[in-house]
């Protein structure tokens, strides 16, 4: 079955949250001082989860993607994502994570039955990524990708924020990882989630990202499979992995935009920088099994066409990235 919206788009990929805790505090998710922690009975259980997860791919989506906050902070995140990966129909389970917790999980999640991860790396200069996240070591991250890889799941995929005067002078080494390993890293555009002041000033444009390596490399473009994200995809010629360009400011990509997310509360956001949301709890408790997979449906359909958030104007409430699964 296929899930379409009021615009003729597919939507076949669902961001599922499972918590808005995090063990890093980076700077474009959320305040300095963190976020404020839901209570215990704010956040949905894993049987919950799991029935949101049935239901999606009832209505027509083929993957899941688990993210948080940081997913892995979680207890009892492996027999959950082992639950999901058995769901009839689904096509593709992959987990978002800072990294920090791979060294000791990796093993384990491979078992369950995740099939890819995204590993969140804005800094390869320990004091800049200490800077962007806070809290980090980014010796952490490094050592939870070579543990990623020797669980045997893919090369990653590897984002990278880039942040004018923070870490956009890094922008060529993080080309050279594709060199000479199969890993696809993606630019993306920074997003201003908090509306903090001035934040016009840390944006790179994606033409600039991708013209900063073209002037370097030849890059061919690459062709996306029907669930990929919305990176603009390209191989530096004769490397082994791939770089893609993730533009939510200055390149809309609304047109192509196959996605819903699912808060860790059970708020259902079509749009990620749209204020509009809806609350599953209710479907949740309802006596009609059919209900949940009814409403997703009628989310979809009135999916707005696109967000209006620009280069230079963020018209959105102020939130956490954390809060919504990013």
């Amino acid at each position: 079955m296929r899930l379409i919206d009021s615009h003729g788009r597919r939507i076949n990929y669902l961001r599922l949250s499972v918590t808005d805790r995090c063990n890093l505090r980076c700077r474009y998710c959320m305040p300095a001082d963190g976020v404020e922690k839901l209570s215990h009975g704010d956040i949905l259980s894993y049987e919950d989860l799991y029935r949101i997860a049935r239901a999606a791919v009832a209505a027509g989506i083929e993957k899941i993607r688990v993210t948080g906050g940081e997913p892995l902070v979680r207890k009892g995140i492996v027999p959950f994502l082992a639950s999901l990966a058995a769901i009839p129909g689904l096509r593709e389970l992959v987990l978002t994570t800072n990294g920090v917790l791979l060294p000791e999980m990796a093993g384990e999640l491979r078992r369950a039955g995740v099939q890819r991860l995204n590993i969140s790396l804005d800094s390869f200069r320990p004091a800049t990524f200490r800077a962007i996240t806070r809290v980090g070591d980014v010796g952490q991250v490094l050592d939870g990708i070579i543990a990623a890889e020797e669980a045997g799941f893919p090369a990653p995929k590897i984002n990278m924020v880039v942040m004018q005067g923070v870490n956009d002078d890094e922008v060529l080494d993080f080309a050279r990882m594709t060199l000479d390993h199969p890993y696809a890293v993606r630019f993306i555009e920074y997003m201003p989630a908090t509306r903090e002041e001035n934040w016009q000033a840390l944006t790179v444009p994606g033409r600039e990202i991708l013209d900063r390596i073209a002037a370097r490399f030849t890059l061919d473009p690459v062709v996306k499979g029907a669930m990929a994200g919305p990176s603009r995809d390209f191989r530096i010629r004769g490397a082994a992995g791939t770089i893609g360009i993730i533009t939510p400011l200055s390149g809309h990509f609304c047109g192509d935009c196959n996605r819903i997310r699912v808060t860790s509360t059970g708020t259902v956001k079509t749009c990620l920088f749209s204020d509009g949301e809806f609350d599953l709890k209710p479907s949740l408790r309802a006596d009609d099994p059919t209900l949940l997979t009814e409403t997703l449906r009628e989310l979809v359909h009135g999916k707005p066409a696109r967000h209006g958030m620009s280069a230079d104007r963020a018209d959105h409430r102020a939130f956490a990235m954390a809060a919504v699964g990013g």
